[in-house]
């Protein structure tokens, strides 16, 4: 097996336009969208310990994600290279033509620009997405923020939305409010 190591990059040079995906946000403080990496793994974690109700994760969790799911995962950063803004998933292995989302999250500092919308249609527009119709996520019943973010993505995309009770709360150890599974599509990534 032929292995072609990664490019590293710099955390420093992390928030410049010619390495990320996108550059979001206004001209006076800019965000950029990229695929993590080593570096990332901390960051995200912290991150996501700043965004209730996420559930959070270990930091090894967020460090193998940056790494071994990077081309289907992506951040954003702002000038300063922290990051403000974390998608995750991966690509169904029973099911190539979906992907399965499963963080969104979204620092104090980029919320309310549009950042978590902006995330997961980065990720849904790379070329190895190209043949991806369907996206999946849990979402419990009362995250408003959550189920918002999925019926406008939704409407965008001109896909239907379905969702049906997916893991109770038993199965979730009865501390847990239960997930429904919700599904968008199909789509045609290529009008994403």
């Amino acid at each position: 097996m032929n292995m072609t190591p990664q490019p590293f990059t710099p955390s420093a040079d992390l928030a410049r336009p010619s390495v990320a995906d996108a550059v979001v946000g206004s001209d006076a403080s800019p965000l950029f969208i990229r695929k993590p990496n080593p570096d990332d793994g901390w960051g995200i974690y912290e991150l996501v310990k700043s965004c209730p109700p996420l559930d959070v994760n270990s930091a090894y969790a967020y460090l193998l994600l940056a790494t071994q799911f990077r081309d289907t995962c992506a951040v954003a950063t702002n000038e300063e290279g922290e990051i403000v803004g974390f998608v995750s998933g991966y690509v169904k292995s029973n099911a190539p033509d979906t992907y399965f989302l499963w963080q969104v999250a979204v620092g104090e500092k980029a919320r309310g620009t549009g950042l978590a919308r902006r995330l997961v249609e980065a990720v849904m527009t790379r070329p190895e997405l190209a043949d991806v119709h369907h996206m999946e996520t849990t979402i419990t019943p009362d995250n408003q923020a959550s189920w918002g973010l999925f019926r406008r993505l939704a409407d965008r995309w001109q896909a239907p939305l379905n969702s049906r009770e997916y893991f109770s709360t038993d199965q979730l150890g009865g501390e847990h409010d239960p997930e429904n599974l919700v599904r968008i599509g199909p789509f045609d990534t290529r009008r994403i």
